[in-house]
């Protein structure tokens, strides 16, 4: 879900005027700009719908996957969005329509990350994803250091992992209205162990920022209450 507060059911996907004029990547470098936090890969596609292609690349500090992405096709399609762009690291991935009727997404969004898990592993063929919970805010060291493993371990199996997140005024990712609570999904495809940044394949595309590098500190306090897919 991605919703603008609470009791919001739906978000409006927030760019910059000058978006849709600018020609999409012909391939996209993951690490040409640095993998320091708050890092754009790409940013200003933000048309519903727009899909492009990312390239993995392997490194001795870090390692991406490579991926289809997608903009979500409605304000409340985050779900769905987020679960295509992981599906696409290892096959060729239903469309956000036909995603959204096998997790049951409505206008509130999707209810809980375990439908995610429960669609990727049916799509897939698969029993590998499992769906974690992090209840506590802020998470303990125990939850990080899982989610820490479960980064690298997925990531080195060809594992994107899908996040439900909840960002509050002072703790978003670039571009978030920041007046407002976000309700959301989206996937890590990448990480980087030198500095510790986590790349996010973000369907919204708020302020117009499809891929970009966030600190793994700033993901696993934007989790709790929720939880992930990996």
């Amino acid at each position: 879900m991605t919703a603008l507060a609470a009791t919001t059911a739906a978000a409006v996907l927030v760019a910059p005027a000058t978006a849709q004029a600018q020609p999409l990547p012909k391939s996209v470098s993951v690490t040409e700009h640095g993998t320091s936090d708050g890092t754009a890969v790409v940013s200003g596609h933000n048309e519903p719908g727009t899909r492009f292609h990312v390239d993995g690349v392997s490194t001795r500090a870090a390692k991406t996957l490579e991926i289809d992405y997608q903009v979500q096709e409605t304000g409340y399609w985050c779900g769905p969005a987020a679960t295509r762009i992981a599906l696409s690291a290892r096959m060729g991935a239903p469309s956000q329509a036909d995603l959204a009727a096998q997790l049951g997404t409505h206008e509130g969004g999707t209810d809980h990350i375990s439908q995610v898990t429960n669609v990727l592993n049916a799509n897939l063929g698969t029993g590998w994803y499992e769906t974690k919970e992090m209840p506590n805010d802020p998470p303990t060291q125990e939850q990080k250091d899982l989610l820490w493993r479960d980064i690298v371990l997925d990531i080195d199996n060809n594992y994107p992992l899908v996040t439900n997140i909840v960002a509050p005024p002072g703790n978003q990712p670039p571009g978030y209205p920041s007046d407002q609570t976000i309700y959301h999904y989206f996937t890590v495809i990448g990480y980087d162990d030198a500095n510790r940044t986590v790349l996010i394949a973000d369907p919204a595309s708020f302020g117009g920022n499809q891929i970009y590098w966030l600190s793994f500190d700033q993901l696993a306090s934007l989790i709790p209450p929720k939880g992930y897919a990996a």
